[in-house]
């Protein structure tokens, strides 16, 4: 499927007729504007009629799903991964800055209260991935006429996913009611003894899943141990048994997402007709119509999907940040020199830029000054560790939002009595 804009920036009709498109590149009535999905913009006075396309979202705290559907058919298939590392950054940032703070200015107090709160205001992982879902949609904007988004809100309810059987005045009488803290629970539920050894003594509460890895301080996330075995853990002599992993329950993925919602909604409403749906009605048109579960899928059925032609093409995303701006390593070498923190450029190559490799197309994720670099896909996997960079060709320059189209599987009942792409 290749996108078209006019010659005024509006988005037109996409289209399948990829020889009509290849003449017009040819004879320089049209130009590339984007790779991925690949959008072309005509320099001709062109007609500017276009249909109704709606946009459905399934929102998420890990993976959104988006597609975009006429009456007849899908146009366009997403399934972005969002950053998970905002919080392990900004700690980092304030671990950089509290140690500078102590090195020239050693008698000076922190200044906490120094900012002010506005109303609205969220977290930053959480407010990035509001961000996200928006600049997501504009992007769609850019590329088609839209005319219309559904957005799936999903209130997770997290104590019924603790306890499923709770009800009525249940919400009110949960597993701590009585005990001053979660700590004092914790000794409590373990008997006053190690929940590894049964021992007893000087009692710890450890963390299982650790905070900075999304660990929460809910009671299946801590385990009584004593001093000895805490210590133990930490030092990797001791194991956590997998029963205990198995009953960890992280539910911030669940908060995120019962968060974002309503952002996301309001933020949309000020650029788009917006209308909203609910998890429930999805799951159950999905099942009436056989469709299998998946970001995508989902997203297929927010937007109204049931008989329309589902495109044999979907794009995968990623978001990534932009280069590390701080100068140095925090900690310093012999002699209290501190090495550069990172390399910005080398050979004409940046990090995160997409390139070729032996007919393989990856992303660059490490680079060295002697020009050889970290290649891996999208997705991760490792193409070449030492890549030299006169056999890198530049595809894309870095960006913070890096696509990768994708072929799919249509189920045969799915796609009959469908009719192709209009034309433009």
């Amino acid at each position: 499927m290749v996108y078209v804009i006019s010659k005024n920036g509006k988005p037109l009709m996409p289209t399948k007729r990829h020889g009509k498109v290849r003449k017009l590149l040819k004879q320089g009535l049209a130009k590339v504007v984007r790779r991925e999905p690949f959008t072309i913009q005509l320099l001709y006075d062109a007609t500017t009629y276009t249909q109704p396309v709606t946009v459905g979202i399934d929102i998420g705290s890990k993976v959104v799903g988006i597609s975009a559907i006429t009456e007849k058919q899908e146009l366009l298939s997403m399934e972005v991964e969002l950053r998970q590392n905002i919080k392990k950054l900004l700690l980092k940032r304030r671990e950089y800055r509290r140690s500078r703070r102590h090195r020239k200015r050693r008698y000076r107090k922190p200044r906490f209260l120094n900012r002010r709160k506005k109303e609205g205001w969220l977290a930053p992982s959480v407010q990035c991935k509001v961000d996200a879902h928006v600049k997501l949609i504009n992007l769609i904007a850019k590329t088609l006429p839209v005319t219309k988004i559904v957005v799936e809100i999903a209130p997770f309810d997290t104590h019924k996913i603790i306890n499923p059987e709770v009800e009525s005045v249940d919400y009110q009488n949960g597993v701590q009611k009585g005990f001053w803290d979660v700590r004092e629970y914790c000794l409590w539920r373990a008997g006053y003894k190690s929940e590894l050894s049964g021992k007893k003594g000087i009692l710890e509460v450890h963390h299982i899943m650790p905070r900075s890895k999304g660990g929460t301080d809910n009671p299946s996330n801590l385990i009584v141990l004593t001093s000895e075995e805490h210590e133990g853990i930490h030092k990797g002599e001791l194991k956590i048994p997998k029963s205990k992993l198995k009953k960890v329950k992280i539910l911030k993925d669940a908060t995120h997402v019962s968060t974002i919602g309503w952002y996301i909604v309001n933020r949309l409403k000020e650029l788009f007709c917006v209308e909203v749906t609910y998890g429930s009605t999805t799951k159950a048109r999905r099942s009436k119509f056989g469709i299998e579960k998946s970001h995508k899928n989902d997203a297929f059925v927010i937007a109204g999907g049931a008989f329309q032609e589902r495109i044999c093409e979907w794009y995968f995303g990623k978001y990534f940040r932009r280069q590390n701006r701080s100068l140095h390593k925090a900690n310093p070498i012999k002699g209290g020199i501190r090495k550069l923190n990172t390399v910005k450029e080398v050979k004409g190559f940046k990090r995160f830029d997409k390139v070729k490799y032996n007919g393989q197309i990856g992303i660059i994720y490490g680079l060295r000054n002697s020009g050889y670099f970290d290649l891996r896909t999208l997705s991760g996997e490792k193409i070449h560790s030492s890549a030299k960079w006169q056999n890198l060709k530049l595809i894309e320059r870095a960006r913070t939002l890096i696509l990768e189209r994708r072929e799919q599987c249509i189920p045969l009942h799915l796609v009959e009595g469908g009719v192709s792409c209009a034309g433009f």
